[in-house]
C-alpha cells in the first residue's frame, strides 16, 4: 500500500484546497505566528510518524498503522488524509489560545492545560477510530487498555511545540525553529527512506 497512488481519490483534492486556503488567509492577515505554530504541530506529526515507521522496520510490528483505504499512504502509521488534517489542526489548535500567555488556572499555565485538555479529546477520537478499525494499535502498551501513553507522546508533544513556537517573541525565531524541524524530517525521510529503505 505504502505510496501506491492506484488508490487516488479525488475528494482529497478539495480537502487539500480547504488546507491551503486555511494558511493563506493566516498569512493574508500576517499571522505568522498562527502559520508557522501551525507547520510545528505538523512537522513534529511526521516525527512521529517516521520514528513509528522505524519501529516497524526493527520489530515487523508498527505502533500504530492505518489498515483503512486512503488516496495514498505515505508510511506505514500516515496516509494523505491523516497529514493534511494534522496541518489544519495545527492552526485550530493556536487560534484557541487565550492571548494572554501567562494566564494561569489553578497555579497551571494555560498553554498546559490547552495542551493536556487537546491531546485528551484526540485520543477520544483515536479510540472511537480503532473502535472502527481506521487506525490499528499493535503494542499492548500503546491501546486502548492503557491511552495514557497516546496522551503523553502521541499528542502532547504536538500541542506543546506549537504552543512553544506561537509564543516565541519574534517571527525570526519561530522561522528558524520550523526550517530545522522541517530539515530534520527532510534528513530523516531522505536517510531512513531513500538511503536505507527503512521507511
Amino acid at each position: 500500500m505504502l505510496m501506491d497512488g492506484h488508490a487516488f481519490q479525488w475528494s482529497i483534492i478539495p480537502i487539500l484546497v480547504v488546507v491551503v486556503y486555511a494558511y493563506v488567509e493566516q498569512i493574508a492577515a500576517r499571522r505568522w505566528n498562527v502559520v508557522f505554530a501551525g507547520l510545528a504541530f505538523w512537522l513534529m506529526d511526521w516525527i512521529n510518524e517516521i520514528i513509528n515507521a522505524l519501529i516497524n522496520h526493527f520489530t515487523n510490528h508498527p505502533v500504530w498503522g492505518t489498515p483503512s483505504a486512503s488516496s495514498l499512504t505515505i508510511l506505514v502509521g500516515l496516509n494523505i488524509e491523516i497529514t493534511l488534517m494534522f496541518a489544519m489542526m495545527g492552526l485550530l489548535a493556536v487560534r484557541l489560545l487565550p492571548v494572554n500567555r501567562s494566564l494561569a488556572f489553578y497555579g497551571i499555565n494555560n498553554r498546559l492545560w490547552f495542551a493536556a485538555i487537546n491531546s485528551v479529546l484526540c485520543v477520544l477520537v483515536e479510540l472511537e477510530l480503532h473502535h472502527l478499525g481506521a487506525l490499528q494499535w499493535y503494542w499492548s502498551w500503546w491501546n486502548t487498555s492503557f491511552p495514557f501513553l497516546i496522551w503523553l507522546f502521541g499528542y502532547m508533544p504536538f500541542f506543546l511545540v506549537a504552543y512553544w513556537v506561537f509564543d516565541m517573541p519574534s517571527t525570526a525565531q519561530q522561522r528558524q525553529t520550523v526550517s530545522r524541524l522541517f530539515l530534520t524530517v527532510c534528513l530523516a525521510l531522505i536517510l531512513f527512506g531513500s538511503v536505507l529503505n527503512w521507511l
